[in-house]
């Protein structure tokens, strides 16, 4: 048989056919641009500039720079020691008898007296008794500061002015985990008494963990039992673990509060059945923030480990057990490191949302029970003081991203094992 010959393809007309393509391929690119572009500017605008705002204004420092600019530059070269030279308070009578408006002032105060407290009194206190008579000398400036407010001899209010002479800072940052900056400038430890924010990030964790455990304690059970059920009653009861995203955590919240109250539902039935013989304290304590917590996060566990659970045959275990091994070890051994995946997105999910709570432990929670939230809206809403509380909330991402990527590095780990 004679080989076929393909009739030979005019260069003409090859090229018109490359270019045809060409312009096919921009035409699908094109397409799927248009396709992922609102999404991308919605992720833009909600998620990316935020956080992007956030982080700024973490290092953002423009209070004292603005409202105090000759007495920044009087106070360059200052040892932070010794009173300050005379020339620094000529300069802070001017300053302050520059500034506009009474806000500015107490934005001014304000940010004084998160270094030093008594600096807010003692900001507006000498505003208001701006300007000084013209024609004084450095040093009569100086004195008649001193007699309006004698608390200008005191340095710490000058080294609050000088470690803030900048646009950018790291105070806050340093503030959010119990550093600061010295009258020499160096990074230091802040002293036992206003070691504050270790504490409540380690709260922080240790209720998310604690909420994390007993939601993989009830919800891997749950997940395995749904798994094990015809699809039509696993999805009806799926329905019911589903409940809890159609009520307001709010609702929730106050929901708990009436059940675990002294004279609660909780507590009239254990007395009822003669388990206690007085109420207990279920309110106002850790016990009422975990109860709460765990109920409204109890459904991110279960949701991708019955995923999990619904792509592992079966039949694996029963024939561990056909070949010897006991019912229990062929669970632990064969069916619970397949379902291990969706463990851990289970938990990096729980953990992650536990730790940004503030409405459930705010509500049911006690003194020693509030987390860092808590703190950003206090720095937020009643300190107006923006620049720690965005410090506080990049620990937080940055605690999220740490621990997003041990996940993923001890997931990768498990599958070059596997």
């Amino acid at each position: 048989m004679s080989a076929t010959t393909l009739p030979a393809v005019p260069l003409a007309d090859s090229a018109r056919l490359a270019r045809a393509l060409s312009r096919g391929e921009r035409a699908r690119r094109t397409r799927a641009l248009a396709l992922t572009l609102p999404l991308f500017l919605f992720l833009l605008f909600t998620l990316l500039v935020p956080i992007g705002a956030l982080l700024l204004r973490a290092v953002q420092n423009p209070e004292v720079v603005q409202a105090l600019p000759r007495t920044s530059d009087a106070l360059d070269g200052w040892d932070g020691r010794a009173q300050p030279p005379a020339a620094a308070f000529a300069a802070l009578a001017q300053d302050l008898s520059s500034l506009r408006e009474g806000s500015d002032a107490g934005a001014l105060a304000r940010r004084l007296n998160t270094e030093a407290s008594g600096a807010r009194s003692l900001v507006m206190g000498s505003y208001r008794a701006m300007p000084l008579p013209a024609g004084l000398s450095n040093e009569a400036v100086r004195d008649k500061l001193l007699e309006i407010d004698g608390r200008w001899a005191d340095t710490k209010y000058w080294q609050a002015i000088a470690n803030n002479a900048s646009r950018w800072t790291a105070n806050y940052l340093l503030a959010s985990v119990d550093f600061r900056r010295g009258a020499d400038g160096a990074i230091e430890r802040m002293p036992d008494d206003q070691q504050v924010f270790g504490r409540i990030l380690l709260r922080t964790f240790e209720i998310s963990a604690e909420v994390t455990l007993l939601c993989l304690l009830l919800g891997y059970p749950l997940a395995w039992w749904l798994s094990t059920l015809p699809a039509r009653r696993a999805n009806l009861l799926m329905i019911l673990v589903l409940v809890p995203f159609w009520t307001s955590i709010l609702v929730r919240v106050a929901a708990w509060i009436v059940l675990l109250q002294r004279e609660g539902l909780v507590n009239k039935t254990l007395m009822a059945a003669s388990l206690i013989n007085e109420p207990f304290t279920l309110l106002f304590n850790r016990t009422g923030v975990l109860v709460s917590m765990v109920h409204i996060l109890l459904p991110f566990m279960i949701l991708p480990i019955y995923s999990v659970m619904k792509s592992v045959p079966a039949t694996y275990v029963r024939a561990a057990v056909s070949l010897g091994s006991p019912p229990l070890a062929a669970f632990f051994r064969v069916y619970v490191p397949q379902t291990l995946p969706g463990v851990g997105a289970g938990a990096l999910l729980v953990f992650i949302l536990a730790i940004g709570y503030y409405v459930t432990p705010a509500l049911l929670g006690g003194a020693n029970d509030q987390m860092l939230s808590y703190y950003i809206a206090q720095y937020t809403n009643v300190d107006v003081n923006w620049g720690m509380a965005c410090a506080l909330g990049a620990i937080l991402l940055g605690a999220t991203l740490v621990l997003y990527a041990l996940y993923r590095r001890v997931a990768q780990a498990d599958l070059s094992l596997g």
